[in-house]
């Protein structure tokens, strides 16, 4: 067990720093690129993926109906 917490404290520790350096890199606030990342880039992404999944599954479903109705003309 204390291996999987010491695992997990070493992940946060790289991802804090590395939030930290990008800070530092684009000379705005820890809490600035937080926000950033967590309050608008990542609910961006997750919601753009629900879209995508979406497309898709029409895509595909429109695909396969689009296949059964050729087979059927081809009997």
């Amino acid at each position: 067990m204390k291996s999987l917490v010491d695992f997990w404290e070493y992940i946060y520790i790289y991802a804090t720093d590395f939030i930290i350096n990008l800070a530092n890199i684009f000379n705005l606030s820890y809490y600035e690129v937080n926000l950033i990342l967590f309050g608008v880039i990542y609910p961006l992404l997750l919601v753009s993926s629900f879209v995508l999944f979406g497309i898709q599954r029409r895509r595909i479903k429109n695909a396969k109906q689009h296949t059964i109705k050729s087979r059927s003309n081809a009997i």
